[in-house]
């Protein structure tokens, strides 16, 4: 039997707001029903992942969505989700697209997207709503120290229309983990996690069916941290580094070199 589709998303569209991710989680305590998608052309306080700002020059994507799931999922399948949707949705513009676990989407090793996720869950820890943060650079890659960042070749992408495709993508039937590996770093790629706990490293291996983390020889997955690609410095040597890719040169794509994220360091992320 067919399953019904999903009632239509109800897209809200700003000239600029402060973070389009507070603003989904206002309409969420305020009873919104979900299926509701906050777009910004910029914002002057948008949220990045592990309290980090995120910077929201005109022209790129600003989008958060949400959620309030029939069927309860883990948190981490959401985070895949939205990374297979973004990765779909900019795929037809820009090879080398990579996701990197948990919620990264790299060009050429650089930082091109990412994915916040915030939740709320009731007292028997069933989530009540979900809300995806998702940005990318469709038109400037900006300056992050520490960070490699890329942006779309111009001409710059319509980021109301990339959010609609988006959108389409969220409601996929798809194994979403199986999904996700084909558009992921490959098996055996070194891989360096820090948690806030520990540092660990290993070389990649999968996912679990809830999102998690595989590492060879580590026998419990990894449901969170911050992870780099390629051979680490020792802990010394940690300090951030200022560099960038520069995505672009007048029209021409400039990246960096893929051997870089598997034998160089320091490692990148």
């Amino acid at each position: 039997m067919m399953q019904p589709a999903p009632p239509p998303w109800r897209v809200q569209a700003h000239e600029a707001l402060a973070s389009t991710q507070d603003a989904a989680i206002e309409a969420a305590r305020a009873g919104d029903p979900g299926r509701l998608a906050i777009l910004a052309h910029t914002q002057t306080a948008g949220r990045g992942s592990r309290g980090r700002g995120w910077t929201s020059p005109p022209g790129n994507l600003n989008l958060s969505v949400l959620l309030r799931p029939e069927t309860p999922q883990p948190p981490g399948l959401y985070a895949l989700l939205a990374g297979v949707a973004l990765h779909k949705a900019l795929s037809p513009y820009a090879q080398n697209l990579m996701l990197k676990w948990p919620n990264d989407l790299l060009l050429g090793g650089a930082k091109l997207g990412g994915i916040l996720i915030d939740a709320s869950f009731a007292a028997d820890g069933t989530p009540a709503w979900f809300v995806i943060g998702i940005g990318a650079n469709l038109a400037t890659a900006p300056d992050i120290a520490g960070r490699q960042t890329a942006a779309l070749l111009l001409p710059a992408r319509n980021p109301r229309e990339i959010a609609e495709t988006i959108l389409n993508a969220l409601d996929t039937t798809e194994n979403i983990p199986a999904e996700w590996l084909k558009r992921a770093h490959p098996r055996g790629t070194h891989l360096h996690i820090e948690t806030p706990s520990r540092r660990i490293e290993g070389t990649f291996q999968g996912i679990t069916e809830t999102g998690a983390l595989r590492l060879e020889h580590h026998d419990e997955p990894i449901s969170s941290g911050e992870v780099f690609l390629g051979l680490c410095p020792s802990a010394p040597a940690l300090e951030p580094v200022a560099f960038r890719c520069r995505a672009r040169r007048g029209n021409e794509a400039i990246l960096p070199d893929p051997q870089h994220f598997l034998e160089a360091q320091p490692c990148c992320s």
